[in-house]
């Protein structure tokens, strides 16, 4: 759809084929890496998983940054350069419920809602609340620094876009590395306040027109949101029985992925109403507050798990 586009209309039935195909294969494709790791690599699976999404979400904009600035036919060639990796993997039908689907557990295998058992709601919803706001900062760091760089700096180097981009997700890898060397707890409470700090400084950067402090508050954010999704995704999957890890993460792997989309939808609305800096000062504030609510959640329930275990 992407390379035989010839109107709009065409390229949001590409985004919606893709963004359906990722959504499938994520949650499931995470939860198999868990299942597959002996007992005591549960925590090494869910952070190769986590990195894996990451350094995909984040080398997508450098290389077709680089692509579009120094490749011939650019627009023709990024996409075909995307496509074509995305149609390189191996097909593989991994099983819903974490078990083989032959004989008697055929009949367990079959489409499931996505639900959250009430036992885990705690965990799965501070998680939630944490990642959600993590995946916002990367949406608006993704909407806003090109725009910023080119109608504020006027720097329209694709290339330099797309570095600025994958500073944010470099940085979130390195937090997600961090984060096995803390309790889950700890990593999801440091993460959040990281996100706060970084997003305070992407808030000023606007007004006083710094790419430096911006990157820099970029890489705060992502920090703070590598932490926090790391330990978020590793307390879900810990938490959830093993017959419904994969419908559970997937659940989560949703308010994710809404995170990421949805809400700069609405700044790049108010961006057209109120201007870029005010709508992005706007936002940075909200993706702070919410950070903010994780924050307090945690701290007043303390460690969730041994609670919704009992």
């Amino acid at each position: 759809m992407f390379l035989l586009a010839g109107a709009l209309g065409w390229l949001f039935v590409g985004r919606v084929l893709s963004g359906l195909s990722a959504g499938i294969f994520t949650g499931t494709a995470t939860a198999t890496i868990v299942d597959l790791a002996p007992d005591h690599g549960k925590a090494r699976a869910s952070l190769i998983a986590a990195g894996v999404n990451m350094g995909g979400l984040g080398a997508g904009p450098l290389l077709a940054g680089i692509l579009a600035q120094y490749a011939p036919l650019p627009l023709q060639r990024v996409l075909h350069r995307r496509s074509g990796a995305s149609c390189g993997g191996r097909p593989w039908r991994p099983s819903r419920c974490g078990t083989r689907c032959d004989g008697p557990a055929r009949r367990t295998c079959g489409h499931r809602r996505s639900t959250v058992p009430i036992e885990i709601r705690g965990v799965f919803t501070r998680a939630a609340i944490a990642g959600f706001a993590g995946f916002a900062v990367l949406g608006l760091f993704t909407a806003v620094s090109p725009a910023f760089l080119a109608t504020v700096l006027h720097e329209t180097n694709h290339a330099l876009t797309g570095a600025v981009v994958i500073s944010v997700f470099i940085a979130s890898t390195i937090g997600q590395s961090l984060s096995s060397t803390i309790s889950e707890q700890r990593a999801l409470i440091v993460g959040c306040v990281g996100l706060i700090a970084g997003m305070i400084l992407v808030g000023a950067s606007l007004p006083i027109r710094s790419l430096a402090v911006l990157i820099a508050g970029g890489v705060i954010a992502g920090l703070g949101q590598g932490l926090s999704f790391r330990a978020g995704l590793g307390a879900v999957t810990g938490a959830a029985p093993p017959d419904k890890r994969g419908e559970i993460t997937s659940s989560y792997f949703v308010m994710l992925y809404v995170g990421i989309a949805i809400p700069v939808i609405g700044e790049g609305a108010a961006a057209q109403a109120f201007g870029l800096i005010a709508s992005g000062i706007v936002f940075a504030a909200l993706v702070g507050i919410l950070a903010a609510i994780a924050v307090l959640l945690l701290v007043r329930k303390g460690s969730s798990q041994p609670r919704d275990h009992r």
